[in-house]
């Protein structure tokens, strides 16, 4: 009995080490790209080798831009889709995740996480998009030190470089290069709108373009739009 108790113990100490030494990884990648800008993110690396099984030479399209070149109209679309209390809360939107829950428990298995943009921002950067409460327990840690480590401004910034906006399509200016034929810069109100509301499902959307839920969706977001406040 001894034997198996101190073997329990190093076990314990053992896993203790792990969940350290992998807090201070992530907490050392999160303070990095603070000030450095991310060349690629753990959802862009998925995406990637999905594309090269079937296309070995494919590649990913992204180009950062700093954040006074991405339109105020699609800050203001995103926010107003996907966020509306970013400027003012710290990382969870705690309604929002209270509706998820709700809408988890009646359908019977998760197909909803009531995510922040820190908390999309955190899977994008990290994980994988696979759903899960352990992979939500994940992403609420690194949503955290963002908060702690980031201002609301760099957290949008990253956000809207590097998030999927089509099929092998990533970040604001590749979108609106792809999809309009300008700079995120040069971006409309309607179109920013668009874009707002293909986020959550970005792949369909590319391939189904003139789909009348995404009219729905473009026209309620830009109704929502005056009143988003961005960083």
């Amino acid at each position: 009995m001894k034997t198996v108790g101190r073997w329990l113990r190093r076990g314990l100490l053992f896993a203790i080490g792990a969940l350290v030494l992998w807090l201070l990884w992530l907490l050392a990648w999160v303070a990095f790209w603070g000030v450095v800008n991310p060349g690629t993110t753990r959802f862009m690396e998925i995406r990637l080798a999905e594309l090269r099984e079937k296309q070995p030479d494919a590649v990913l399209r992204q180009q950062w831009v700093p954040y006074e070149r991405i339109s105020t109209h699609l800050k203001r679309a995103i926010i107003a889709a996907e966020d509306a209390k970013f400027v003012d809360h710290e990382g969870f939107d705690w309604e929002g995740i209270q509706k998820a829950i709700e809408k988890n428990q009646k359908k019977g298995r998760f197909v909803a996480g009531g995510s922040t943009i820190s908390q999309q921002l955190a899977k994008n950067l990290f994980l994988s998009p696979t759903k899960s409460y352990f992979r939500k327990a994940e992403e609420a840690v690194i949503t955290l030190m963002l908060e702690n480590l980031w201002s609301k401004q760099r957290i949008f910034e990253v956000y809207l470089n590097v998030i999927e906006w089509g099929n092998g399509v990533f970040g604001a200016e590749a979108a609106a290069r792809h999809y309009y034929g300008v700079s995120a810069g040069q971006l409309g109100p309607e179109q920013a709108a668009r874009l707002a509301g293909m986020v959550p499902n970005p792949r369909f959307y590319d391939r189904n373009r003139s789909a009348p839920g995404l009219g729905r969706k473009t026209a309620i977001i830009l109704a929502r739009m005056p009143s988003a406040s961005v960083p």
